[in-house]
């Protein structure tokens, strides 16, 4: 069974009812509020702000579902709002109840304010979390919800495109537009920057169909970057998952509307929408972090916590939202339909997914009752769903574990081409990586599980791949001590910028390759934004608090553009590459027949079960179809000859493609015969299509 996006749900229509939490406003003006608080609460308060004012409305508990309701008349859009509870401090059993702290609504649909001061923050006094209570008022220091007017379905046209076809962007909303030169300086780094027509005609040309955006919930930076007067750029420090994050919106107070807009652009020119959502971790931190919302409202019901109250970090954030916890598992289903349905995006990749699935930090388990309500859910088995196969932990690496229903990205695809091309490790590894990975996937899934991936957000830039053996982080103000050093990079002989014009042309050369493995792999591709523009971090790996030029994409060199269009206009033309099924190979072959794909030396021997186990500098690839396809990958130093086959009835290859040029246009396009010996130059990728 394929995951897939297809189908006639009417996502509207199929949504389910639910019990309103969070702070809704009906058209007559009416705010009905119902919160969630920890049971031993003696008082929960609605807190409606106003210009340094405060006005505080008690809400009853409602026996049926422990929820705190209220509600008040003659609210307007835009009012600011939280929330105070009162009751016992008992730090040690989790509950850190603190009246003095203004809180968050879980289910907020607007956030305003920043989060200035971490002291005032903190429930407990003092550097003991363990301590007694802080009697510090927050107000003022710490963001609020916003209450939002009622909003309309969002459309239900959506371009719905099939698995096989879709070829991911993962891109960040602010660096993908900062330094452009033709998108106006107010939008910027905005929601709007990313629905500018300059942009979206250049996702088109690449052959993008789905735009995967780093986090746009609302969020706030976690207490370790704020000391250092930092924040978690990328946006993994989720404030309020039904908001979105105000900073992209180019008119304060209008995130929503802006949000909203930039999807129905999107989809106008025929992309998908994907949003990277975090529900692992929260931005509140480890257990000497502030109380922002949930441990302030219920700590024991929405985190995994040790007996002695302490945060089970399996994130390495801090803390681990329980996925066993009824709580968390409404918000998450209520979070993730409302962005559907009301905001319009069409999937979501879950961002270190394999937390969602050990619920109270046990081992884990596809089935979970998270992973299996989402999967289950009429709304979202409608639209694409990506996990992050892994966590901070052993126990949590699952690539490959998870249901039908679920696409992963595949690690270890990036880990076998990048070793492949820098000439490490036995050829069934990059053998197995380019046919789509069954070994992983295979009989509950299709090749379109297998995100394919060589960079992302998360490490080296492609340019930086061919160009530093180490990481180089230290504007961080971490020793240079974060960001993985398990890097599988190769300089390519110097280590940094060169002006060496042979070093210059090997990094191109082998950046090209590169893209051109993922291209035309079996499997869904995803590229880094950025990499077709020859954007470098300077060797940071982990750029996550840069909110500059390191992270901001440079549009100055788009000389590599040329080549990623040629190779993905090559993918949608050749059906056998957009595979529903995996390769057979030789099973189960016809007598007579030629098998979908073939596998060769370069003298056009087969390969056979005495070479996986070893290292091999040059595999030839036979891909059948109706002109069928050689694909030569050649990552030795030296010059090597390969013979072009002929005994699968071939009888003249022509050139298609070569990473030896700049736009991947061969010099030559005049058919060779087969048979014909053909020199391949070092790090080479070649493509020729029989006729």
């Amino acid at each position: 069974m394929r995951p897939t996006s297809q189908g006639t749900v009417d996502v509207t229509a199929a949504l389910p009812t639910v019990t309103p939490s969070g702070a809704t406003l009906d058209d007559a003006g009416v705010l009905a509020v119902a919160v969630p608080a920890t049971a031993t609460a003696e008082a929960v308060e609605l807190c409606l702000l106003d210009e340094g004012s405060e006005r505080r409305i008690g809400l009853a508990r409602d026996p049926a579902d422990g929820l705190w309701r209220g509600s008040v008349p003659g609210i307007a859009a835009g009012q600011a709002y939280g929330v105070r509870v009162h009751g016992p401090w008992s730090p040690r059993t989790g509950v850190r109840t603190d009246p003095a702290k203004l809180l968050v609504d879980p289910w907020a649909r607007g956030v305003g304010g920043r989060f200035t001061r971490l002291d005032a923050a903190l429930a407990h006094d003092g550097d003991d979390p363990f301590g007694p209570r802080s009697d510090v008022d927050s107000a003022g220091s710490v963001p609020f919800g916003v209450v939002t007017a009622p909003l309309p379905p969002a459309p239900t046209a959506r371009p719905r495109v099939p698995w096989p076809d879709t070829v991911l962007y993962e891109t960040h909303v602010r660096d993908l537009t900062m330094r452009h030169p033709e998108v106006p300086a107010e939008l910027r780094g905005t929601y709007g920057g990313v629905a500018h027509p300059a942009v979206v005609e250049h996702l088109r040309r690449l052959g993008v169909t789905s735009v995967e955006l780093l986090p746009v919930f609302a969020n706030a930076p976690e207490p370790s970057l704020m000391t250092r007067g930092a924040r978690n750029h990328w946006g993994y420090s989720t404030l309020a998952y039904l908001a979105p994050e105000p900073r992209y919106a180019a008119v304060p107070g209008q995130e929503t509307a802006e949000f909203r807009a930039m999807v129905d652009a999107l989809h106008a020119a025929g992309l998908e929408v994907v949003l990277d959502v975090v529900f692992n971790h929260t931005c509140e931190g480890g257990v000497g972090g502030p109380s922002l919302s949930w441990r302030g409202l219920d700590a024991p019901s929405w985190y995994q916590l040790s007996a002695d109250g302490r945060d089970v970090d399996l994130t390495g954030c801090g803390n681990t939202l329980d996925a066993g916890s009824p709580l968390v598992r409404a918000l998450v289903l209520d979070c993730l339909r409302h962005w559907v349905t009301t905001m319009g995006v069409d999937g979501f990749r879950f961002d270190l997914a394999s937390t969602m699935g050990r619920p109270g930090g046990s081992g884990f388990s596809p089935g979970g009752p998270l992973l299996a309500e989402i999967a289950a859910d009429p709304v979202l088995s409608g639209v694409k769903l990506i996990a992050e196969p892994w966590d901070a932990t052993g126990e949590g690496y699952q690539v490959g574990g998870f249901g039908p229903a679920w696409a992963e990205w595949n690690g270890r695809y990036r880990d076998g081409v990048r070793d492949f091309w820098r000439g490490h490790g036995p050829v069934s590894e990059i053998v197995t990586r380019f046919a789509g990975s069954s070994d992983l996937y295979w009989p509950a899934r299709t090749p379109a599980a297998s995100v394919n991936f060589v960079t992302a957000h998360d490490g080296f830039t492609l340019r930086d791949l061919v160009s530093y053996d180490h990481k180089h982080n230290e504007a961080h103000g971490e020793g240079n001590r974060d960001g993985t050093d398990d890097n599988r990079s190769w300089n390519s002989g110097v280590e940094g910028p060169s002006s060496d014009p042979a070093v210059v042309d090997l990094r191109a050369r082998r950046l090209r390759n590169l893209l051109a493995t993922l291209g035309l792999s079996a499997g869904t591709p995803m590229l880094l934004g950025g990499d077709e523009l020859g954007h470098t971090q300077h060797g940071d790996n982990n750029a996550y608090c840069m909110d500059d030029e390191t992270s901001w994409r440079s549009w100055s060199d788009t000389s590599t553009v040329p080549f990623v269009e040629r190779v993905f206009a090559l993918r949608r033309s050749v059906p056998e590459l957009r595979r529903d099924d995996f390769y057979y190979g030789h099973s189960d072959l016809p007598a007579g027949e030629v098998p979908d794909i073939v596998w060769l030396s370069e003298t056009s021997r087969e390969l056979g079960a005495e070479d996986w186990a070893h290292h091999r500098e040059t595999l030839v690839v036979r891909v059948r179809s109706a002109s069928s396809l050689l694909l030569v990958l050649h990552a030795g130093a030296g010059d090597v000859d390969i013979e072009l086959p002929a005994w699968l009835g071939d009888t003249a290859w022509t050139p298609e493609l070569t990473s030896g040029t700049p736009d991947g246009v061969p010099t030559s396009v005049d058919p060779l015969p087969a048979g014909a010996s053909v020199t391949v130059p070092p790090h080479t990728f070649l493509v020729f299509r029989s006729t």
